[in-house]
Order: C-alpha cells, then sequence, then structure tokens
C-alpha cells in the first residue's frame, strides 16, 4: 500500500495540484445508425447528426474508455487499466477550508516497469468507448476506486496545517482508461508508439496469466421521451438532468430509466432571465441544534432580532447544483443558506433560460457539514467538535433562481449575489 502512494505522489503527471483540468474526447458512433460522432468527457445526451435521434448515455459503475492503437498483429497484446479521477477536494483547517481541483491517472494494478500515469495521452488522443464486444485482454483493476480516492487525499493532508479536522470530495468523477502494450521478443513495447518501453522482462512475466479478460462495461442508451407525456426531454450535452418543456417537470436517470426530481422556481421580474439550479436541502443534524430559522439566527449569530414564527420555519442548506470553482462553490453555499430563500415557490421548470444541472445530488450532499463550518460561530470551537456533528439529508427539492444578465455578471440582486459568466464556462471543465 506504500508503494502505491509513493508513486502518486512522485509522479509529475497526475496533475495534484491542477488549476486547470481537461476533459477527454471520445469516438462514438450512433446506437440508431452507426454514424461517427465526437463527444466530450462530461457529454450524456447524446444527438445524432445523420438521423437526428437522440440518446442519454449511462453506465453501471463507471464509463470505460480505449485509448487508440496500432500495434502489429500479435497474441501479446494486452491493455493496461489507469484510474482517472477529476473532482474538487477540500479540507477544512484551524485556518479555514483548503480547496483543490484535482486531475489524476494512476496505474489500477501496480506492476512497477508500467508506467504510473497516462501523462497527457488520455487528453491529446481521442478515446473510444469499451464495450463487451471490444476484443483483447483487458486486465482487472486491483486497486479500487476507494484506494485511489484515498492515496490522493493522503497525499493532499500531506501540504496541509496540522490538525485536518476534515476533508471530502466534491463533484468527482472516476473513469476507467485502458492503455495498449504488447511484449516481442522479451521486450514490453507501447502499442501506441510502436516503441520499446523495457528492453528486458522479468522471465516471469506473462501479462495472459494476471487476472483479466474481456472488458467488464456495458454502456446503457435511455430513451429521451419524456414518461408521463411522451414529449421530447431536452438539456445540455452534460446535463445530468433533463425537463419537459411540455408538462414542466425534470428527470434524472437511475439505471435504465428516468426518475421524476421534485423542481420548482423563483419567480423573477423583468426580462432576460437566466435560472440556475440549487439543490435546496432538509436535514437531521446531530451534535448541533440547527432545525429553524430561529436556530440559524442563533447559531450563525446574525444580527437579527429573534421574531414569533421563527421557530416554525424550517432550515435548509442550500447548494449549486451545478460545477463551478471551488472558492465560488463555497461563498454561493454560505450565501444562500444564510439567506434562506423563502419567497413563494412555482412548483414546475421555469420556461425561461436555465442553465444545465451538473451536480449530483449525492456530490451536493458531501458539502453539507462543510457548510456548517462557514455558518456556525464562534468557528474554532466548533470545527474542534466537528468529528461529533452529523448531517444526514431527508428532502431534497431541485430550485431554479432568477439571475439577471448583465455584461459580465449572472446578477440575483434580491440576495446580493453574483457569478462571473467566465466562471460558469470553465465549470465545464471540472
Amino acid at each position: 500500500m506504500r508503494t502505491a502512494r509513493r508513486r502518486i505522489c512522485l509522479n509529475p503527471y497526475s496533475a495534484i495540484n491542477a488549476v486547470k483540468s481537461y476533459n477527454i474526447r471520445i469516438e462514438h458512433q450512433c446506437p440508431q445508425c452507426g454514424a461517427p460522432a465526437i463527444l466530450e468527457e462530461t457529454d450524456r445526451l447524446f444527438t445524432c447528426s445523420f438521423c437526428r435521434v437522440r440518446s442519454y448515455l449511462t453506465v453501471r459503475d463507471y464509463f470505460r474508455y480505449l485509448l487508440p492503437f496500432n500495434a502489429p498483429e500479435t497474441d501479446s497484446l494486452f491493455f493496461f487499466p489507469y484510474w482517472r479521477f477529476k473532482g474538487m477536494i477540500f479540507s477544512q483547517v484551524m485556518e479555514g477550508i483548503r480547496h483543490q481541483v484535482v486531475d489524476v491517472s494512476h496505474q489500477a494494478v501496480d506492476l512497477r516497469f508500467i508506467p504510473p500515469s497516462l501523462g497527457f495521452r488520455s487528453q491529446a488522443l481521442k478515446l473510444k468507448f469499451i464495450s463487451p464486444e471490444t476484443k483483447g485482454f483487458f486486465l482487472k483493476p486491483e486497486r479500487s476506486a476507494d484506494m485511489i480516492r484515498e492515496h490522493i487525499t493522503d497525499f493532499i493532508g500531506l501540504s496541509l496545517p496540522k490538525p485536518v479536522f476534515y476533508q471530502t470530495h466534491i463533484g468527482e468523477a472516476f473513469s476507467l482508461i485502458y492503455a495498449p502494450f504488447y511484449t516481442q521478443n522479451g521486450r514490453l513495447f507501447d502499442a501506441i508508439l510502436n516503441e520499446p518501453l523495457l528492453q528486458r522482462l522479468p522471465e516471469d512475466f506473462h501479462a495472459m496469466s494476471l487476472a483479466g479478460g474481456s472488458p467488464d462495461s456495458t454502456i446503457r442508451f435511455i430513451s429521451t421521451l419524456c414518461p408521463d407525456c411522451g414529449w421530447d426531454l431536452q438539456g445540455a450535452r452534460d446535463s445530468i438532468l433533463l425537463h419537459c418543456s411540455n408538462c414542466e417537470t425534470a428527470w434524472m436517470p437511475v439505471k435504465n430509466r428516468f426518475k421524476k426530481v421534485k423542481a420548482a422556481y423563483l419567480p423573477g421580474e423583468g426580462g432576460g432571465l437566466f435560472y440556475l439550479p440549487f439543490w435546496r436541502i432538509r436535514a437531521e443534524i446531530q451534535g448541533i441544534e440547527l432545525t429553524s430559522y430561529a436556530d440559524l439566527v442563533r447559531v450563525a449569530n446574525l444580527p437579527k432580532v429573534l421574531r414569533s414564527g421563527w421557530k416554525e420555519l424550517p432550515f435548509y442548506f442550500w447548494t449549486p447544483a451545478f460545477k463551478i470553482r471551488p472558492d465560488l462553490f463555497l461563498r454561493l453555499c454560505t450565501s444562500l443558506t444564510l439567506s434562506q430563500p423563502r419567497n413563494d415557490l412555482v412548483q414546475h421548470i421555469p420556461k425561461d433560460k436555465i442553465h444545465s444541472v451538473t451536480l449530483e445530488i449525492s456530490e451536493a450532499v458531501e458539502s453539507l457539514k462543510l457548510s456548517l463550518t462557514t455558518l456556525v460561530k464562534p468557528r474554532n470551537e466548533f470545527i474542534e467538535r466537528l468529528s461529533d456533528v452529523s448531517v444526514n439529508p431527508k428532502n431534497v427539492m431541485l430550485v431554479y433562481l432568477p439571475f439577471q444578465t448583465d455584461r459580465h455578471d449572472y446578477v440575483l440582486s434580491r440576495f446580493s449575489i453574483s457569478i462571473n459568466k467566465n466562471a460558469l464556462g470553465f465549470a465545464s471543465n471540472l
């Protein structure tokens, strides 16, 4: 286990401290007509430019990709797995919350003579989806995604001031990328460049004797017809939630079907509105009394005089339902949770322009304990007992909030919130 951690730490191509991460490009074929297409890594809704059939892509666990290769005819060709991890890591220390964007690849099987990471190949080359029909010998991953996550977290912890009270991953995405290799005359060859990587392999190395075989991957294509009315569901290419403009409902893929999501919007004034999605979460909190708006005023030491009726107003966490830079993500969580929007909500999807939902409910839940550390005062006393606090979500609603559009920003003036337009654009790489 120590060897695996050391490899991650010393690998210069593992972008642990990356300011920027990248989407990979995937070659794809329409499941209806077979026409070729190029997808981004985050694309889920696929519309064929030839037959116009729309499909939603999903898998049981992780997407699996294959690097292109041009190996000679050989029985020794094998495919080596790498885990790719993208996401934001937040760490609570005494001085505040540290955050980093991570984009890293690492061996899923411990073989010392195989390159420890993919380097920049996953960004420079067009990948292909792996299906059960893909021919070749695929090594079975020995290291789980949880192990890689733990190693990355431990490595980041080395540079943090101690103690670290809490760490969480938000917006994380795991995938498996297989790189091609083959052996010839006792040497190991890179099947992309057809160049030797190792002049002499260990005599006892036989790739086909390792655990592996046919790839364990099935891409599912879900019909994008509304389960309620049969209308075409709409959404951006990277959206994890689709909406029906006919019956004004929202749908999220669950296994092989779409499940309705409780959604509403806050009406705005004027034209040119742009609605951004947020998760409103009601939770059971152990370790601190925070169930009502009155409790929030007290624990956050807000400069307000308690009013009658505030104890009956439920407390909600608010988090973005879209990916955005870590510092902005935290600021939005804190600002909206302190504001507790309580205007009358309309129980369907707005007709104005909306931003796509790109952050899963499960990922938003990971931020709740972190949000508490930005709310509760005195902060230092609270974070020292953070390990005794638990937050369990009980009710979730997707709420669209109305932002006005100006030259550079999206503005929600009633809650004094603004978001730079470029920040939303850059978020597609997170």
